[in-house]
């Protein structure tokens, strides 16, 4: 199964936005019940969709700013990112079939 990558503030330009592949990113809290049961269905996507997506999580505690500049304000939030640029998002917990329709129209 594909690693899902722990991104802060610091490294989420070069990790995101630099990347050469599309970006799933998985902004969750670790006292976050439904981010919690979001967790193993972000670990599927990654490893079903490996090589051809990177899947990154970003602890909203830890990453104020990243969190703040892309107005995350409910967590489970996720982001699809390709060329750097947001293509797609979806606030809240989501099926495995959602989300792999969302990377799909990304990919």
């Amino acid at each position: 199964m594909s690693q899902v990558i722990e991104v802060t503030d610091n490294n989420f330009e070069a990790e995101v936005l630099q990347s050469a592949t599309p970006v799933l990113v998985d902004f969750s809290a670790t006292w976050c019940g439904p981010c919690k049961k979001l967790e193993p269905v972000v670990h599927e996507i990654a490893g079903e969709f490996e090589g051809r997506l990177k899947v990154v999580k970003v602890d909203v505690d830890q990453a104020r700013q990243t969190a703040a500049k892309f107005g995350v304000m409910s967590v489970p939030t996720v982001f699809l990112f390709k060329a750097g640029e947001v293509k797609d998002q979806h606030v809240g917990l989501a099926s495995k079939g959602m989300l792999a329709d969302k990377v799909q129209k990304v990919l």
